[in-house]
């Protein structure tokens, strides 16, 4: 039926997020995304652990004898979910920085992402009911687990890792890699946006002024001095 197809491409989320994260980290190389990712590696192999300590068989009768195993109790993909949505929301609401200027948009933004996330971790654990992969005790315990284990990895990233940050960025392996850290910066978006026009329109006016130009640029950047008169 149609909605067992849509279930079933729901299902396949956390693949979506895995081939996401994995783009994002080739392209941008943030410590703070790779730690992220990490904290999903670990998430999969506690639910490797816990369903072979427990060992509970999935639901008789269902229709899918060639799964990756045979124990289902918790489900990898509730807790998978879970554990992502449940990070994305504490990172948007703890983690960005908060700003009184912040646009009525930008709370709006958050709020529809965060409901979103959820949503979907919903959706994601209902289908693994469904389509007979799980019973609801696995999918409550593999949302519960995920949860938890977000809640854990994330106050660890904050406590533990975040002040280690800057000083892995400066490893020379991270140098070679292009590894970064942004986690000072309030908001990388605006950041880069505004960088990139900077350096767009010192290149342009580079080909009027041989001498250089200072341009207009956001504050905290940094403006150069052709003149070298900055000690």
């Amino acid at each position: 039926d149609l909605s067992g197809h849509v279930l079933a491409y729901l299902s396949l989320s956390p693949v979506f997020v895995i081939v996401g994260f994995v783009t994002l980290i080739i392209f941008k190389r943030e410590l703070h995304t790779i730690s992220f990712l990490g904290g999903l590696a670990l998430n999969e192999g506690v639910n490797w652990l816990i369903k072979h300590v427990i060992q509970e068989p999935r639901p008789c009768g269902g229709p899918h004898p060639a799964v990756s195993t045979k124990y289902g109790m918790p489900s990898s993909h509730s807790q998978f979910m879970w554990f992502f949505s449940v990070y994305s929301f504490l990172f948007l609401y703890l983690r960005m920085h908060q700003t009184n200027n912040a646009r009525f948009l930008d709370l709006l933004w958050r709020h529809v992402l965060s409901l979103g996330l959820l949503t979907v971790a919903f959706l994601v654990s209902y289908s693994r009911v469904y389509l007979l992969y799980h019973t609801w005790s696995q999918v409550l315990y593999g949302g519960i687990a995920g949860g938890l284990m977000a809640i854990a990895w994330f106050v660890f990233t904050q406590e533990v890792l975040t002040p280690l940050f800057p000083r892995i960025a400066a490893w020379p392996i991270s140098e070679f890699f292009l590894i970064r850290d942004t986690s000072l910066i309030p908001n990388v978006l605006w950041f880069e946006y505004t960088v990139t026009r900077a350096e767009a329109r010192t290149r342009e006016l580079g080909g009027q002024d041989s001498q250089g130009a200072c341009v207009s640029t956001p504050p905290g950047l940094f403006c150069p001095d052709p003149f070298g008169t900055v000690s």
